[in-house]
Parts: structure tokens; sequence; C-alpha cells
């Protein structure tokens, strides 16, 4: 079982940045693939950067490649989502996954574990 937790939302102009975290509890956390999800009001769960369980391969979404990077402490059971130079189409709120086995997936009903998501507001 993991208990997933987000932080680091919040509201930030055009072009700023912000870092998420999403804390896993439990002490397996190196034995998941980790993925971030968003949902924009209206709009369908859409994945948007993944990570192996040891931090060595990464997956992004076209929309995001470029600006974000996903990233894992395993001592820390964190994983992480760096946004720079965000749009207000950025707007959703973000979700972290977890996935058991050593490889990520892009698609969200792969995934086993959700935590409860952290808001993401770009203003224009």
């Amino acid at each position: 079982q993991v208990h997933l937790v987000e932080s680091g939302g919040g509201l930030v102009q055009a072009g700023g940045s912000l870092r998420l975290s999403c804390a896993a509890s439990g002490r397996t956390f190196s034995r998941y693939a980790m993925g971030w999800f968003r949902q924009a009001p209206g709009k369908e769960r859409e994945f948007v950067a993944a990570i192996s369980w040891s931090g060595g391969s990464t997956y992004y979404a076209d929309s995001v490649k470029g600006r974000f990077t996903i990233s894992r402490d395993n001592a820390k059971n964190t994983v992480y989502l760096q946004m720079n130079s965000l749009k207000p189409e950025d707007t959703a709120v973000y979700y972290c996954a977890a996935r058991v086995g050593t490889y990520y997936s892009i698609a969200g009903n792969e995934y086993d574990y959700w935590g409860q998501g952290t808001q993401v507001t770009v203003s224009s």
C-alpha cells in the first residue's frame, strides 16, 4: 500500500515556475514507477510525465516537453515535477500516481495508487 500526498501547487503568472512534490509513504517507494497527470475543468485527465523506478528513464507529453522536468529522490520517498515557462493552458489539478513495477506507463488506468491532487493556476 502506498499513500501519496502532493504539494507545491498555487497561483503563478504566465512564464513563471512551480515545483510540485509528491511524498509517498511506505518503505518500497523505489519499487514503483511514478507518473504525473493533470485534469483541467471540463476536460479528461491527461498524462504529463513519468519516471522509472530508478529515475534513469523519463517520458513527457509533447505539450510539456522542454518545460517540465520529472525527478525522484528514493531516499526521501519523493517525486518532483519542476514546471518552467508556465502557460495558462497548464492550469489544472495535478495528480501523482504510483505504478507497481519498474517501468512507467502513460495510461492512467495502469497506475495503482493516486494522490489527492494539487491545484495549479496560471494567470495570463
